[in-house]
């Protein structure tokens, strides 16, 4: 019988076999056996811990590449799988980027670690500089990476940094050619970013590895500080088993710390790159931060410097330092230079990186956008996933939908109506939270009474609700809410069935006029120019819902209480004019909260072309404010003839028969109101403060420094003529600014039955009609003529009215600041409505006498060249800048006829300018620190933008806040701040929210602000 074969010889026998074929043993003892002089140390982990990390980057990206599609389709939605819904795939991608982080870290203290020790020297020139392309290589793979997950993140911070690489001299704008793989940032963006992350430096990062450990192995190991690099004294050790034990502790350090980030704290992922987006603020990762704080010191030519010749001369120092420090002492503080540049250098790095986090975290605009950001990559990393279904054999990215004609109708309503501009472009969540499985969580008739009536919690939220929507529509709109996170999501927003939808409900004025934008509509496009209309109209509506125009302006621009209707704007304005006025909005724009719109041309274009395919209103509904940006022009919109039945309640009817019994009237006034319907006050006060009108006219109609009082109106006008006025103003109130108001008969009625339910302003209690509002008259009052700063009464005076004849003119206060006593024309007639349009008057004072805010410009073209004020003008220099001087884009016509109108400036005759510092003088005093941090928030928030400057002096869009430290407690100040009144918000004041701290800086600095008589 055979003798059984021992196990323990087995085993020799297949090791053996193994030696004789591959030398393994000759390997281990050569990677193992390895002197180190003085022993094993901690120190010496660091090499190591680096090549662990590395080979752990390796098998995470090969799993995640398993899944990715380099293409800026499929990018974000196949990183969207990875962290959704592969196994382990949120742990996975954390552990690849964080092991990014640490890769960098463990680098840093390498590097810091082979300095300190010294152990470049004695003949390690070549290892020190492959460690060097070691460093640059890791760090290009890091930048690389970031692209990848295609989210704003991502795509903004890559689109900083080809946009740095294309300032370098000579060859900059090709390299970001090469790097974008063309002008924009795209597929091919992707592709080219791919290939150097898992391919190219990869295979690059291995050579050199290679390289770098036969390099070690060669010149062997240093050694302690005090050791010989050349002739080592120490006694060795072998680096097996002490060393081996040293690094494997470490290396397990580092899993156990990147797993515990990664299943504690996931990397989150962002909402897919909207190259569009013009809010989202750009910071790269961390490791990058100090290199972008840096960049901000240099501008113009000086950017070559700091873009290219120091970082390239740091580079090179870098590289040569082994052959600069050839000595051979390696004790630290017997090198003082080197280990001061070292300090330098890292020390620069990071407070450079401090300084950036630091400045994003005092600016409380960047702050809050920054919070707002990562709130929305939380949200959008909550949400589920299903875009994905999988089919035999395959993944399909996006499951073909059956199309619901329901649910397209409901998808346009969620884009149209501004849904997206909180909940996300298909519902996932951004500012507002996550909609997908709201229908689990609420029956149909109970999203039916939220959409129309929000709750007061999810009103304080933001909703605003939509109680106009029609029942159908809100129906389309839930069938669309329940299909978010299924397949049937994937359809297209019915806009043609909706626009056509809006325009069938357009209600004809009476005798069958049809309004000039419901005519355009209407008109037949012929197939040849229909491809390119319809092409800039899809073109529009995507840029009129990526900038959340809809928010304000409403789902199909028909306006909204807190925007005007934009849908038929060709109406009432050329392109031109458009272009102009969404590129640099007025000052009565910009005070309700309108941004410029950085378009291009082509953009604006199609926005317009997209405006006017809309229906305009018919007719405004209660609550819509009037288009305050509108011209008056010859082609108004048609009004209905007949009149509506008068609704009010008994209450308001004695009131206003009250006002009116209770101040004398002229006698045709007095008729009139007898036959005439009474209006309903409350509507009217609505329609008062959701059109504006406190903006121009004060909260209480008792007028401004811009436009009359209109309390108590029915004192000069007849209810007809005051209905004709608002309808059309005159050239008068067009040149101030008043805009035609489309309103009904009816609400006509409730607005001046509201203004004459207020009282007469003593100042103007002489029975003169306001100033602005008088019409042309053919009947002059027979008396001398008057001075050019009196106004004649328009209306045809009462015979035997002894009182109305002797004050049939008012002398209005002398303008501060005349120009030639005949009135302008031609170019400075230009000029100085542009300097009153675009709100030059806020800050130089009217007719450019100066305030505390600006210096005046009377006289300035004697001391400035025209040329010189042109160039400034187009281009403010620093201390403008620092002073709050915007940046204007007028043509060269428009900048001569403002210089011109500049040279016609003159001082008035007692040679002073009468401004408000004239009526009262700011007291002084040095602010606390707590006052100078409200500073700051003020200036942050952009409360000098209606506020003025220094929050002293008002504009005309908002008061002076000199009264307030008196006038209103800490607490009251905070609450208004939180809940403006509703005067305020028709006067365009937000709410501000802010931390405590800044909060009670902010209220710290207003109550700072005092006047004295």
């Amino acid at each position: 019988m055979p003798q059984q074969e021992n196990p323990v010889t087995r085993k020799q026998k297949l090791l053996g076999w193994i030696e004789s074929r591959t030398g393994m043993n000759l390997i281990l003892r050569v990677s193992l056996d390895e002197p180190i002089p003085g022993g094993a140390r901690w120190a010496y982990v660091f090499g190591s811990g680096l090549l662990f990390i590395f080979i752990s980057q390796v098998i995470t990206g090969i799993c995640l590449a398993l899944y990715y599609v380099p293409s800026a389709q499929n990018a974000h939605v196949t990183v969207a799988y990875i962290t959704k819904r592969v196994a382990a795939g949120e742990f996975l991608r954390s552990l690849h980027v964080y092991g990014a982080s640490a890769m960098i870290i463990v680098l840093a203290l390498h590097f810091l670690q082979t300095f300190l020790w010294g152990a470049y020297k004695g003949r390690r020139e070549l290892l020190w500089a492959a460690g060097g392309v070691l460093a640059i290589l890791v760090l290009a793979m890091g930048f690389t990476g970031y692209l990848l997950p295609w989210d704003q993140k991502a795509y903004f911070a890559t689109a900083v940094a080809t946009n740095i690489v294309s300032t370098i001299p000579v060859f900059g704008s090709w390299m970001a050619h090469l790097m974008r793989g063309g002008d924009t940032i795209g597929t091919l963006t992707l592709s080219r970013f791919y290939l150097m992350h898992v391919i190219i430096l990869p295979a690059l990062l291995f050579a050199f590895v290679a390289v770098h450990i036969y390099l070690f192995r060669k010149a062997g190991a240093a050694g302690p500080i005090k050791e010989d690099p050349v002739e080592p004294k120490l006694p060795p050790e072998s680096f097996y088993p002490k060393q081996v034990i040293l690094d494997l502790i470490f290396s397990m350090l580092l899993v156990s710390g990147l797993g515990f980030l990664s299943y504690f704290h996931p990397v989150t992922l962002g909402p897919r790159a909207n190259p569009a987006s013009t809010t989202f603020i750009a910071r790269p990762e961390w490791y990058y931060l100090p290199i972008f704080e840096w960049l901000k010191f240099w501008e113009g030519p000086a950017t070559v410097f700091g873009v290219v010749i120091f970082p390239a001369l740091v580079a090179l120092l870098f590289f040569l330092l082994p052959f600069l420090d050839r000595k051979l002492e390696r004790r630290p503080w017997r090198r003082p230079i080197p280990l001061l540049a070292v300090s330098i250098l890292f020390g620069g790095l990071l407070y450079l990186g401090y300084l950036s986090h630091y400045q994003d975290m005092q600016n409380p605009i960047i702050r809050n956008q920054l919070m707002q950001q990562a709130a929305q990559e939380k949200a959008y990393t909550r949400t589920p996933f299903q875009p994905f279904v999988q089919s035999p054999g395959s993944i399909n990215l996006l499951a073909p939908a059956t199309f619901n004609p329901t649910v397209a109708k409901g998808k346009a309503l969620f884009q149209q109506n501004g849904c997206s501009g909180c909940h996300g472009d298909r519902g996932r969540g951004a500012v507002g939270p996550s909609l997908v499985g709201i229908g689990k969580k609420y029956s149909q008739d109970a999203l039916l009474a939220l959409i129309h009536k929000p709750s007061a919690a999810i009103r304080k939220a933001g909703m605003p609700g939509a109680p106009d929507l029609p029942i159908p529509e809100v129906k389309d709109l839930v069938a669309y809410l329940n299909a978010l996170g299924t397949p049937e999501e994937n359809v297209q927003p019915a806009m043609s069935a909706l626009t056509s939808s809006a325009a069938n409900t357009q209600t004809p004025p009476a005798g069958g006029a049809v309004p000039l934008t419901l005519a355009v509509a209407a008109r037949p496009v012929s197939s040849s120019a229909g491809g390119a209309a319809a092409a800039l109209i899809a073109q529009g509506r995507q840029l009129f819902q990526a900038h959340t125009c809809a928010t304000c302006h409403g789902a199909t621009a028909q306006g909204t209480t807190i925007a005007p209707p934009l849908a038929g704007i060709g109406h009432y304005f050329s392109k031109g004019t458009f272009s102009s006025l969404i590129h640099h909005p007025n000052t009565q724009m910009t005070a309700k909260g309108m941004p410029p719109a950085p378009l291009s041309l082509k953009e604006t274009s199609a926005l317009w072309t997209y405006l006017n395919s809309m229906p305009a209103p018919a007719q405004r509904q209660p609550g819509v404010p009037a288009v305050v940006i509108f011209k008056n022009t010859e082609t108004a919109l048609a009004r209905q003839a007949s009149s509506a039945p008068a609704s009010s309640s008994a209450a308001a009817i004695s009131t206003q028969q009250h006002v009116a019994a209770s101040r004398p009237q002229p006698r045709e006034v007095a008729a009139s109101a007898v036959n005439e319907p009474a209006g309903d006050i409350v509507a009217g006060r609505a329609i008062f403060q959701s059109h504006t009108c406190a903006t121009c006219h004060g909260p209480t109609a008792q007028g401004t420094a811009i436009a009359p009082p209109l309390a108590g109106i029915g004192r000069y006008f007849s209810r007809k003529e005051f209905s004709s006025l608002i309808h059309h103003p005159n050239a008068q109130m067009t040149a101030k600014g008043m805009p035609p108001a489309l309103l009904s008969d009816q609400q006509t009625e409730n607005l001046w039955a509201y203004l004459n339910s207020m009282s007469v302003p003593a100042h103007n209690a002489t029975g003169v009609p306001p100033v602005v509002i008088f019409k042309a008259s053919s009947s002059k009052p027979s008396q001398p003529s008057t001075p050019s700063h009196a106004i004649v009464a328009a209306r045809p005076e009462s015979s035997g009215s002894a009182a109305a004849k002797s004050s049939a003119t008012l002398a209005l206060p002398k303008r501060k600041v005349m120009v030639n006593q005949s009135a302008l024309n031609g170019p400075a007639a230009a000029g100085e409505q542009i300097f009153e349009s675009h709100g030059c008057i806020a800050c130089h004072g009217e007719g450019g006498v100066g305030t505390k805010l600006a210096i005046p410009l009377i006289g300035i073209t004697r001391t400035v060249s025209h040329d010189k004020l042109i160039t400034l003008i187009r281009h403010p220099d620093s201390r403008m800048k620092a002073g709050g001087m915007p940046t204007f884009g007028f043509d060269d016509t428009q900048l001569n006829d403002v210089v011109s109108y500049l040279a016609t400036l003159k001082k008035s005759a007692r040679g002073e300018a009468t401004t408000i510092t004239a009526a009262f003088k700011h007291t002084p005093h040095k602010l606390s620190p707590l006052e100078e941090a409200g500073k700051s928030v003020y200036f942050q928030q952009r409360c000098s933008t209606c506020h003025g400057n220094g929050g002293i002096e008002g504009t005309v869009a908002a008061p002076s806040l000199t009264a307030t430290a008196s006038e209103l407690p800490p607490s009251m100040i905070e609450h208004l701040l939180l809940h403006p009144s509703q005067a305020m918000q028709s006067r365009g004041m937000p709410p501000i929210d802010l931390n405590k701290a800044d909060m009670k800086a902010l209220i710290a600095f207003v109550r700072s602000l005092r006047y004295n008589r």
